[in-house]
Formats: C-alpha cells, sequence, structure tokens
C-alpha cells in the first residue's frame, strides 16, 4: 500500500511538472537601455495594445493617476542628476506616473517603485518631480504602448510616449559638460591612487617587473590618505617576493591593524597567516 501511494505522488508531480502551460504576456514586458551623452537611462515597462478599444478618455480615463503602462510599475533610472523643466531630479531609479488630459499630460516621477499599478495610498512626498507637457495627435494610430528616448544629443534627449492618437514628450538635460570637463581634467592631471595600486597588482600577479610594482605600491600609498589595509597586503606580498622578508612583516602588520579595525576577518587571518610563514624564514 505504502509503494502505492509513493507511485501516485509521483506521477501527480509529473503532471503538475508538465501542466504548467505557458503563454504569451497580454501586455509584454520591455526594456530600453539607453546612453545619453555621458548618463545611462533605463526604462522597464509593460506594453498594453488597444484591441480595438478607445484608450483615452476611456480605458484610461482623463484626470486620473495612471501607471503609463500595465502590471507592475513602469520604471525609469538615471545614473546621474538630469534636469528636467529646470528643476533637478536626482540620479536613481523612480515609478513613471502619468495623468492624461485632453489639453495636457502631467507626467510624475514617484519614488517608490515597487506598486502593483498605482499605489494604495499616493503621497505627495514621494513625488520626486512632476512637470507638464502639450500632447500631440499622432498622423498614424499607435496600437501597442510605447516608451521611448529619442532625439539624442550629447546634452539632452526626449522621453517620448505614445499610444492610440496620442503623443507626449519631456526633454530632459543630462551633464555631459561637467562630466567631460571632469574626465579630462582628471586624466590630464596623472594617475590616482587607485591606478597605481591597479598597475601594481597587475605586475605582482603576471610576475611581471617586481621593483617597478614596489614602485607604484609605493606611490598609490603615498597619494591615499587612508592607507587601505589591501594596499599594504598587496605590498608586503610585493616585499616578501623581493625576498625583503623583515620589510613584508612590518608591511603586513599595518595592514593586520587596519584590516582588525574594519572587521575584516578574511584580510585578518591571511596577514597574520603571513605574518607567522615569513616569521619562520
Amino acid at each position: 500500500m505504502k509503494k502505492i501511494i509513493i507511485v501516485l505522488a509521483i506521477m501527480l508531480a509529473n503532471f503538475t511538472t508538465e501542466a504548467q502551460i505557458k503563454t504569451p504576456q497580454s501586455s509584454p514586458k520591455a526594456t530600453i537601455m539607453q546612453s545619453v551623452g555621458l548618463t545611462d537611462v533605463e526604462i522597464n515597462y509593460s506594453r498594453p495594445s488597444a484591441r480595438g478599444r478607445a484608450v483615452f478618455g476611456n480605458l484610461v480615463p482623463f484626470g486620473k493617476v495612471w501607471r503609463t503602462g500595465a502590471n507592475e510599475n513602469t520604471t525609469i533610472s538615471f545614473s546621474d542628476d538630469v534636469i528636467i523643466d529646470g528643476k533637478t531630479l536626482t540620479k536613481g531609479k523612480y515609478s513613471l506616473f502619468t495623468i492624461p488630459k485632453i489639453e495636457s499630460w502631467e507626467i510624475i516621477f514617484y519614488k517608490t517603485t515597487d506598486n502593483w499599478g498605482n499605489p494604495e495610498e499616493w503621497k505627495e512626498e514621494n513625488v520626486a518631480l512632476k512637470t507638464t507637457v502639450k500632447p500631440e495627435v499622432l498622423n498614424k494610430s499607435a496600437e501597442t504602448l510605447t516608451i521611448a528616448i529619442n532625439a539624442l544629443d550629447n546634452n539632452f534627449a526626449f522621453l517620448e510616449m505614445s499610444w492610440e492618437n496620442s503623443f507626449a514628450s519631456l526633454k530632459f538635460e543630462v551633464p555631459t559638460q561637467q562630466k567631460a570637463t571632469a574626465n579630462i581634467a582628471k586624466a590630464l592631471s596623472g594617475p590616482a591612487s587607485a591606478d597605481y595600486f591597479a598597475a601594481a597588482q597587475f605586475l605582482f600577479q603576471s610576475n611581471g617587473d617586481n621593483v617597478k610594482a614596489l614602485e607604484y605600491i609605493n606611490k598609490s600609498l603615498d597619494m591615499s590618505k587612508d592607507k587601505p589595509f589591501w594596499y599594504n597586503r598587496l605590498k608586503s606580498l610585493i616585499q616578501a617576493k623581493a625576498g625583503d622578508k623583515k620589510g613584508a612583516i612590518e608591511t603586513a602588520k599595518a595592514s593586520l591593524a587596519a584590516a582588525e579595525t574594519a572587521k575584516n576577518q578574511d584580510y585578518v587571518k591571511m596577514n597574520k597567516d603571513s605574518i607567522s610563514e615569513w616569521s619562520r624564514n
């Protein structure tokens, strides 16, 4: 009897697994990733279709908050602060809501992004930025909701939304000039501490020029105010490889002390093990 029950359970489990049917979503998901100048923009949304229905003023009521898509929140993220209608929208991820009207659309960037549709309770303090645009009438009806980033320039682009016969476009400005200028200044000022560390690490790991590796890690430490424990860890390994066990032990002790302060137990153990090993030789 017990064997029969087990067999039936296995058959039921197999049937349940095989019965899971995958069907197309009525509002398929879409992701747009676009670089605007030096700023990355990403949009995630679900795309409903009209399917013979009147959209604006019916399926999407005028004057009501709309999730600007289907299913879970439509989200948009910016890797840098952007300027919209003269106001700053801080870099990050936002839900995109709109309030379509006949003469205008309100476009809202909302701070919470984990809602299914509209938030259960709308909170004005979660509105990061709100602005208004004038919609246009499309010459050809758009069957499926489309959100895009178009009219690209190094310093700005347009967030565009089209569905049925309506088209709304919002300009946003990106800090390309400031970022490019800062990058140029950084490059022209010479290598940073992290650059020297990376060079030293490469030479050490690739069995390259050990003298040059030690020169680079010393420059890295000289340029660093914090003297990170991983910097001194690398220096101790380079010194040990060069045969300077006494110097390696002293450097490892400095790395150990900093790692203990940072409560990084991995580096604490590595330094203790190395100090013990180098002290025996």
